[in-house]
């Protein structure tokens, strides 16, 4: 971090692009660029917990790629005992769960963030979780599991939810450069998900802003609800923002207040803790 920058600032990652298929396309002037693998894993990221059933048409439309390529690379899967099909739709296997799980058995950050999460979540009875941006999503790498399901959607790790209307989405996004993320608001599409959610680029982007500077986020009720959440960054030790660290509460239990009281210091310390293991 450089002698200019604010204790809050939140130093600012590389540049995202929009859809699958930019991203592919922007890649094939590399000629040990392999066009067809990249594919067959956009594909694989099509399915998500909502739409685990797509027909060749809808995967194409999700992921940019003509609906040829779509149909060699389910055609694979299938072959390969990752996917199936009705004739009509296809789904993905169990099988494919051993593609993720080489990652969180193997990279210390997930591995190291287990064990604390846990550890704060036995501490405050609320749900703690860690996760990355995935192009316009966060994606979940490590949680803490507790009884009470705060929201109708079922998270767990591999879960993604949209960056813009989430905690740890907004701090991983304010941690994108002015050019990154002016390409982000561009493109992205803002969904009122509920009546507090900031669905313009200018609310968006006034709040990102914000959050750089004083380097924490809650969101109140923007992605469901009766679920309020509080983000903080994890940093390298370079002060790169790797991934980010949320804790889910219900309102009718958990003022703004306590979450800036009670549980900001909590993540924040879990948070040094966690670089402290990482890169020291």
């Amino acid at each position: 971090m450089s002698d200019q920058s604010r204790p809050g600032d939140v130093p600012q990652a590389p540049a995202i692009i929009a859809s699958s298929a930019k991203r592919i396309d922007a890649l094939t002037g590399d000629p040990d660029f392999m066009t067809s693998l990249a594919r067959g894993l956009a594909v694989v990221h099509a399915f998500q917990e909502r739409t685990r059933h797509l027909t060749i048409a809808q995967v194409s439309h999700r992921t940019g790629i003509p609906r040829a390529s779509v149909r060699r690379c389910l055609h694979t899967l299938i072959k390969l005992g990752y996917a199936t099909t009705d004739g009509r739709t296809f789904s993905l296997l169990p099988k494919v769960l051993t593609l993720g799980h080489a990652y969180l058995s193997s990279t210390p950050m997930a591995v190291a963030a287990q064990p604390i999460l846990d550890r704060l979540s036995d501490r405050m009875n609320e749900a703690f979780s860690m996760a990355t941006l995935e192009e316009d999503e966060i994606l979940y790498v490590a949680r803490s599991s507790i009884p009470l399901r705060l929201i109708s959607i079922n998270l767990s790790v591999g879960s993604r939810l949209p960056a813009y209307c989430t905690s740890m989405g907004q701090i991983l996004l304010a941690a994108l450069d002015d050019a990154a993320l002016e390409e982000y608001l561009k493109h992205v599409n803002l969904t009122a998900r509920t009546t507090r959610t900031l669905h313009t680029p200018e609310a968006l982007h006034e709040a990102l802003l914000a959050t750089r500077q004083r380097g924490w986020v809650i969101s109140d009720q923007e992605l469901e609800l009766g679920l309020r959440s509080l983000a903080v960054p994890l940093r390298d030790a370079a002060g790169q923002v790797l991934a980010a660290l949320n804790v889910g509460t219900p309102a009718s239990r958990v003022t703004r207040g306590e979450l800036e009281t009670r549980f900001l210091p909590v993540l924040l310390e879990a948070s040094k803790e966690l670089s402290a293991r990482l890169f020291q």
